[in-house]
């Protein structure tokens, strides 16, 4: 399977220098979503490539139009959505994986990504609640969701997510 990370995509066009990475760069900054026709045309892109072993989106859909976006893609491919994976981590183990994650990026010689930071991770919840989370019901309503608890080790979050995968 090939894996489409939205947030590798995002960082890998602010990084770009182009306009639209300057565009992508000024919203990560602030911990907010870019915008969904961006992020919809970053997928097409990688839609286009190699499908054998399927996808996994990790970071998308985060909204409603862009899942509607994503049906309407994978539609015109012949394809399905087979399953969506919900990690469920409660917001203050969140932040704090987060916050550890920049400071242990500090701490190794390498550079920090701009968004990790408290304030940012609760504007990125904050958009969370707002945008995403919708999503859950939506998924659910199509019997494509499943929950998977993210507090576990990883051994035990790896091996039930290869359980939905494999079902």
């Amino acid at each position: 399977m090939i894996q489409l990370s939205t947030g590798d995509m995002l960082r890998e066009a602010r990084s770009s220098g182009t306009e639209m990475g300057k565009v992508v760069a000024e919203v990560m900054d602030r911990g907010g979503l870019v915008t969904d026709e961006i992020v919809i045309g970053l997928i097409r892109e990688k839609l286009q490539g190699d499908k054998k072993g399927g996808f996994i989106f990790d970071g998308f859909p985060r909204t409603l139009p862009q899942a509607d976006a994503l049906a309407e893609l994978l539609e015109e491919q012949g394809e399905t959505l087979a399953a969506v994976i919900e990690m469920q981590v409660d917001d203050e183990t969140l932040v704090k994986r987060i916050v550890n994650r920049a400071a242990e990026a500090v701490a190794a010689g390498k550079e920090a990504r701009a968004d990790d930071n408290e304030e940012s991770v609760r504007f990125r919840l904050t958009e969370y609640y707002k945008k995403t989370a919708p999503l859950i019901g939506y998924y659910w309503a199509k019997g494509l969701s499943t929950a998977v608890d993210g507090l576990n080790d990883i051994e035990t979050v790896s091996a039930d997510i290869a359980k939905v995968l494999d079902a």
